[in-house]
């Protein structure tokens, strides 16, 4: 779990930004002017700040300028390459332009906490998993696991009470080019279910896919 400053000023995308994160498990703290983050960010320690650009009181590439050793995600609606660039120099370490989709978002700071974070040991019930090591443990004894397996649980994992669709879980654990069918995704789940004892955490969503529920 990280501790994620979010700063928006719209309040319909910062209540569904703060509500993604506290469904994979962060802690959100959010406002919505410069002023106010500069304050929050003097009084508190964050492992990650979502940051628009156009806010009140302060802009976002001033207040990055606050901003020592949090790594930081501009969240803005300025797109134009000069911006980007601009963002990206003041030390920002992604630079995502509105309109985006959830899932991208979720996994862009899913990469950006792998770099600052060190202990990445997640439990699921009797199962231990080692993002670091990529081990994984039922009872204190290793399950061996095929790569494909592996790469599935950690998306789930890495997006845990989140809803994926097949399409969507091939995309993520198969990657980009691949062209087999969704049946697959199917055939690995209950491999993991089987496995791992899992069958009660990840659940399967009628006409969509599934969710790890941890």
């Amino acid at each position: 779990m990280a501790k994620i400053l979010v700063v928006e000023d719209d309040r319909h995308i910062n209540e569904l930004i703060r509500r993604n994160l506290k469904l994979a498990g962060h802690e959100c703290v959010c406002c919505f002017d410069g002023e106010q983050a500069a304050q929050k960010i003097s009084e508190s320690q964050y492992d990650l700040i979502l940051l628009d650009v156009m806010l009140s009181g302060m802009s976002g590439f001033t207040l990055i300028e606050k901003v020592q050793g949090t790594p930081v995600i501009f969240v803005t609606a300025k797109g134009e390459l000069k911006d980007k660039l601009l963002g990206l120099s003041l030390g920002a370490e992604d630079y995502i332009v509105k309109p985006f989709e959830m899932l991208e978002l979720l996994a862009r700071v899913n990469v950006i906490l792998r770099r600052s974070q060190r202990d990445e040991d997640v439990r699921l019930g009797s199962v231990h998993v080692d993002l670091n090591k990529r081990t994984v443990e039922m009872n204190g004894h290793e399950v061996a696991l095929t790569p494909q397996e592996y790469n599935l649980l950690e998306v789930f994992i890495r997006n845990k009470n989140i809803a994926l669709s097949r399409e969507k879980l091939l995309e993520l654990a198969w990657g980009y080019d691949y062209e087999g069918e969704t049946k697959t995704v199917d055939v690995h789940v209950q491999k993991l279910r089987k496995k791992l004892g899992l069958e009660h955490m990840i659940k399967t969503i009628t006409k969509l896919g599934y969710r790890l529920e941890a």
